[in-house]
């Protein structure tokens, strides 16, 4: 049976679902939501592999093929994003990004989540093994989504270098759909992931358990990097809206929210992960810490003018800039 149809058969046995659970229920329940409670997109199709943009959908942005039925893109944005993906039949989402995913959202719609984390750095043999049975294993129940956190850079490299170990494409053609998905040229240790990858043979495969954990909590340095990500995406939010709280985010408070990337930053300094790296690379986390310690304070004084908060707010993601560039690889 093709994606397609299976995509549509899912979504119509899930639609008769929906209809015979609402007919035979008279009463309100207090139950979390499930599957068949939930409203039921028309089926949306997959992207193929012979597109060469990335695609964005409701709650689902950069999503690329790398193979029927195995696509890399964004993490889901919300409910929305979840109801898309079931829409697109995905049984299984596989996250490589640090962050914990929304395990509720996905179990009510009958996905299944698997976490194997990675960095920008790349991902050693065992990690790619792993991510290979677990694509394997999982694509046998239904198409996969795999994502991070914009779904250009480590979801790509890890997709990259999956199609190409299980013979799907060439190494060669891997690079070539991580370059679709905005890979950025200067990430060499997760494009060397797919150029530097082989076909596994089944008893290399099966040499891992397939036994893969739903939620893997990040520690340390990665946890951090995590929490300073999370702020930035807040604090990109405040200045999108003229440096007020945004009305679809009232929980935010921009003081906050640059003490708290301040205070990460500054932790930082003192660790072991800087300690064991150049001197600059303290440093750097050090001025990156100064600047968002000047944007808490001009917030703390009540400067309104959003220029000279949003010149501030630039100073400080271009010091991340440099700090990547330098070492993230």
């Amino acid at each position: 049976m093709s994606v397609a149809a299976r995509i549509i058969l899912a979504v119509t046995i899930t639609a008769v679902a929906a209809s015979i659970v609402s007919c035979a229920s008279s009463q309100p329940t207090a139950r979390p939501p499930t599957a068949a409670a939930l409203p039921t997109l028309p089926p949306i199709l997959l992207p193929s592999m012979l597109e060469t943009k990335p695609a964005d959908y409701p709650g689902i942005h950069n999503a690329v093929a790398y193979h029927d039925g195995f696509i890399s893109g964004s993490v889901p944005d919300g409910d929305v994003g979840f109801d898309t993906l079931t829409a697109m039949g995905i049984k299984t989402i596989i996250t490589v990004d640090g962050a914990e995913p929304d395990l509720a959202k996905a179990q009510a719609r009958g996905i299944r989540y698997i976490h194997l984390p990675i960095g920008y750095s790349g991902f050693d043999e065992t990690r790619k093994l792993e991510l290979t049975r677990a694509t394997r294993d999982a694509l046998a129940q239904g198409p996969v989504y795999i994502h991070c956190h914009h779904g250009k850079h480590r979801s790509a490299g890890a997709a990259g270098a999956v199609a190409a170990s299980l013979g799907w494409i060439t190494p060669q053609q891997a690079v070539e759909r991580m370059k679709v998905s905005g890979t950025a040229p200067n990430h060499q240790g997760l494009y060397a992931c797919a150029s530097n990858s082989s076909v596994m043979d089944a008893a290399t495969i099966d040499s891992i358990s397939g036994d893969f954990p739903s939620i893997a909590p990040p520690q340390g340095f990665i946890r951090s990097m995590v929490e300073i990500d999370e702020i930035s995406d807040r604090l990109k939010a405040v200045e999108k809206a003229g440096w007020k709280t945004p009305a679809n985010h009232p929980d935010i408070v921009a003081v906050q929210e640059a003490g708290r990337m301040a205070d990460v930053l500054r932790i930082l300094v003192s660790g072991d992960r800087a300690g064991s790296k150049p001197r600059d690379f303290a440093q750097l986390l050090q001025n990156n810490s100064d600047k968002s310690q000047i944007l808490e304070d001009m917030l703390a004084a009540g400067e309104k003018d959003p220029a000279k908060l949003s010149a501030q707010f630039k100073l400080i993601s271009a010091s991340c800039k440099e700090c990547h560039t330098k070492y993230r690889d």
